[in-house]
């Protein structure tokens, strides 16, 4: 199995199959709101427009799952980001990333690149998952990681 075998709602609620990212490098993040990290946003909207044009696309997944911090609506969430951040990237659905009711595609993530320890878990939001042309997975980067540092990995990805 790879990436593009998984499907996901869309954050307008429309099914999407991720078939359609075939031959795309993809950055999929569990993103939040109210995150001290979310400010992250605009960084992923700059890969997402210094990058698109070379078949890179950034695919944003919130999640409720720490801290409760992304609370609202998938409208209230898409109107959040565009407003504050200008983000035009692919959004989806609120999901799950861990516990019995993860989503598939993060449980694949997970089990692909397993982070610190192997433990599986993803630990916080802006999570970040680095996916090649071929839909493998090739890196995984902690919420800490700034979106711009992962610049190089995407443009290795392109060469």
């Amino acid at each position: 199995m790879n990436v593009y075998d998984f499907r996901a709602t869309d954050i307008q609620g429309q099914p999407l199959a991720l078939e359609q990212y075939r031959g795309k490098v993809l950055l999929i993040v569990n993103t939040a709101s109210a995150c001290v990290f979310t400010a992250q946003y605009k960084e992923l909207e700059q890969v997402y427009q210094q990058f698109r044009d070379q078949g890179v696309v950034v695919l944003g997944f919130p999640c409720n799952q720490f801290r409760q911090q992304e609370r609202g609506t998938e409208a209230e969430i898409g109107a959040f980001c565009e407003r504050n951040f200008g983000v035009t990237f692919p959004m989806f659905a609120k999901i799950d990333v861990n516990g019995a009711g993860a989503h598939p595609l993060f449980k694949h993530l997970k089990k692909e690149k397993p982070g610190l320890l192997g433990t599986g878990l993803i630990k916080w939001n802006f999570t970040k998952f680095l996916v090649a042309r071929d839909g493998s997975v090739v890196e995984r980067y902690s919420p800490t990681t700034s979106p711009r540092a992962i610049a190089g990995d995407i443009e290795k990805l392109l060469a």
